[in-house]
């Protein structure tokens, strides 16, 4: 029996809190674009999401280590698929839409640029005058101006709710700027839950390549207390950490860390009392949390691996020769446009100079920049 969208939408009224998403009540798109007969409007922003440039290049785009490094580190692509498992399993037992909150998730991080938040931090500098750069705010240049798929619109044209919540992408590490989307009103749960999925994820998978790349060490790790409840958890002794004992601790790390997640937060969802997505976003805090316990070993953790991995010297080494790569093709480009693409070239008009440049280098892969950096510099190597 083929269920049309209509059925789905009237089966949302069953399973959906009603502090949940309902797709029937999207604000809706920016252009006039009937929806299809067998998908949610969510289910359509996730299905145009996976099929971009964009997302396609999150596989060769850096986390914590270089592409270079090898291939059984993360990268933006295994990141954000992990980000959205979490979020859609979170989701579910709250009661939130589940469709709604992969497109969010995997639309998250598709305005990085290469080489991670080092690369970040030097287009910023670059693009001072002109506004900066934050892979958030490009995120939406993504979808809603950069992507060229339709003849209609520019963009994707996503729902008010798709882009709400990508706008409104915040974790430790990312501050999100919500001017045009309701700035006063919190995220709604989904954009809530995405955030907390965030850094779950990359707090899991930092510390697992910390420990598979050697610069992390199980004796270093002892006194956490996530540690400690972690190894005790799987019976782990001791001594050499192999493949199996490694996967099996990070794996009961995510799974717990996502009940308490789970359970934390119903228990404020219950204490608020609320009965709609506006009564969730007037709150004066989010909702989503974790137990004191846990967020107090998570900030134990995240401290950890601050001054641990992402200060360790090899990483730093990285960071270095990143931004000297996006500095140089930078300033070159800026020096000499004409070494841009036709097809950059021709949007400087439009853009600007130096913004056509950023989106350029935001859209590269870490080795797309670093070919293209040996071409302009290496004069060995054939433009």
């Amino acid at each position: 029996m083929a269920i049309t969208r209509q059925q789905r939408e009237e089966q949302e009224d069953y399973y959906l809190a009603p502090y949940g998403i309902h797709s029937k009540d999207s604000k809706g798109r920016t252009y006039p674009d009937p929806e299809p007969v067998y998908r949610t409007a969510f289910q359509r922003d996730r299905d145009r999401i996976l099929h971009t440039t964009a997302f396609r290049r999150l596989e060769y785009k850096t986390q914590v280590f270089l592409n270079t490094e090898g291939d059984y580190y993360r990268t933006r692509l295994t990141h954000t698929l992990e980000v959205a498992q979490i979020g859609r399993t979170v989701a579910r037992a709250l009661g939130a839409n589940e469709d709604l909150e992969e497109a969010i998730c995997l639309a998250h991080d598709l305005g990085h640029s290469p080489f991670g938040h080092s690369g970040e931090r030097i287009l910023n500098q670059l693009m001072e005058a002109e506004g900066g750069f934050d892979h958030n705010k490009q995120s939406l240049r993504i979808v809603t101006k950069l992507e060229n798929r339709f003849e209609d619109f520019p963009g994707l044209n996503l729902t008010w709710e798709t882009r709400e919540g990508i706008v409104k992408h915040e974790t430790e590490y990312d501050i999100s700027d919500a001017n045009d989307y309701d700035p006063h009103l919190r995220g709604h749960l989904e954009a809530q839950i995405a955030n907390a999925a965030d850094e779950l994820a990359y707090s899991a998978h930092d510390l697992d390549d910390g420990l598979r790349s050697g610069l992390l060490s199980p004796e270093r790790l002892q006194d956490l207390e996530l540690w400690k409840t972690l190894i005790k958890s799987v019976g782990w002794k001791g001594g050499l950490l192999n493949e199996l004992d490694r996967k099996k601790i990070i794996r009961r790390m995510i799974g717990i860390e996502v009940r308490d997640l789970i359970e934390s937060t119903d228990k404020e969802i219950q204490k608020s009392g609320l009965q709609s997505v506006e009564e969730l976003q007037k709150l004066d805090h989010n909702v989503i949390c974790m137990s004191d316990e846990m967020g107090k070993m998570n900030r134990e953790l995240k401290d950890f691996l601050y001054n641990n991995l992402y200060k360790h010297h090899r990483v730093i080494r990285m960071q270095v020769k990143a931004e000297g790569i996006i500095s140089d093709l930078f300033n070159a480009y800026v020096k000499n446009p004409l070494m841009l693409p036709k097809h950059i070239y021709t949007g400087i008009e439009s853009k600007g100079l130096k913004r056509a440049i950023c989106d350029y280098i935001a859209g590269m892969t870490d080795r797309f920049a670093i070919d293209e950096h040996q071409k302009l510099f290496d004069p060995t190597r054939r433009p």
